[in-house]
């Protein structure tokens, strides 16, 4: 059922789409299709949610009860790439995926070392999406926003304090961005984009029904013997490993086999299943190393003690 407020089309008890295939429901979702539409989505719920590809997202079992709004339509997918300067501009709702297969075809390099992150971009630009290979904020010049009181930014890149996994930006909501990239060789291109996709295929397990990392990788505060110094940055997934979770599983949840820091869900799991496994994982690789491991992955949830 859809009722209509604000001139939106709000849909009642809308699935919420994950990469997981698990999880709760949206109480209402909407689907602004222009910054004007967004605005009133803020009016009907400033707390609401962003939701973008899903792709690093589980909702808990019993759904949110905030607004839900997807800004896969309208004005917010739209991209302008120029070719001679390099500069493209990319709505929040652009796919990664399909503005870096875009911009190989344009000639225009660094945005493919992201190849085979799924995110929109303003999911990206919130936390920073990368990989072994970079970090977008490498080509990001300027981002586009609107506060929870309705109110427009602009922000130039100095402006913005990206780190690992974070851009401070989580209390606005991105509404586009713009990237600088190199212009360069096509071909050069496309095999820098295809060795990419080739490490993450050996390395990551694509073909199962997971979030991508569930973890940062966490920065030492103690040299830890035969894992790094203080200072490193390590490998979460390494941690797990070497404290022997691969397989460990709860029902319908497991470490994936291929790569710890992914768990990976069968048809029959539940949300619960993901987020106690997440407990186990954190406390027992603690128990292993002293290290505390931090989310990655986003967990909608609103129950209180559910981990982040």
């Amino acid at each position: 059922m859809s009722t209509a407020s604000h001139q939106l089309d709000l849909q009642d008890d809308a699935p919420i789409s994950t990469w997981f295939h698990i999880g709760g429901r949206a109480r209402r979702l909407a689907r602004p299709a222009s910054p004007t539409d967004l605005l009133a989505c803020l009016e009907l719920d400033d707390e609401l949610r962003i939701l973008g590809e899903g792709a690093n997202l589980l909702v808990d079992d019993e759904g949110v009860s905030d607004l839900v709004v997807s800004l896969q339509q309208g004005s917010f997918i739209e991209t302008q790439i120029d070719e001679q300067t390099g500069l493209v501009y990319a709505g929040a709702g652009v796919a990664l995926p399909g503005l870096i297969n875009r911009c190989v075809r344009s000639g225009l390099g660094g945005l493919e070392k992201l190849a085979g992150i799924p995110a929109t971009i303003g999911g990206a630009t919130i936390m920073n999406a990368g990989g072994a290979f970079g970090e977008l904020a490498q080509f990001i010049t300027r981002v586009y926003a609107i506060d929870r009181a309705g109110r427009t930014h602009e922000f130039d890149r100095a402006q913005i304090d990206f780190g690992y996994r974070q851009s401070h930006l989580n209390h606005l909501v991105v509404t586009g961005a713009v990237l600088q990239l190199e212009p360069g060789d096509k071909a050069d291109i496309a095999a820098s984009r295809a060795e990419c996709m080739a490490y993450k295929a050996k390395s990551q397990p694509l073909g199962e029904k997971s979030a991508g990392c569930v973890f940062k990788n966490p920065t030492l505060i103690e040299s830890i013997d035969k894992v790094g110094e203080a200072g490193d940055r390590v490998s979460a997934g390494m941690l797990i490993d070497r404290a022997g979770l691969k397989g460990l599983s709860v029902r319908g949840a497991s470490v994936s086999q291929v790569h710890a820091n992914f768990i990976t869900t069968t048809p029959d799991a539940r949300a619960r299943d993901v987020i106690e496994l997440i407990d186990q994982v954190r406390q027992r690789t603690e128990d292993r190393f002293g290290v505390q491991l931090h989310n990655e992955l986003v967990i909608w949830s609103e129950r209180e003690g559910t981990p982040s």
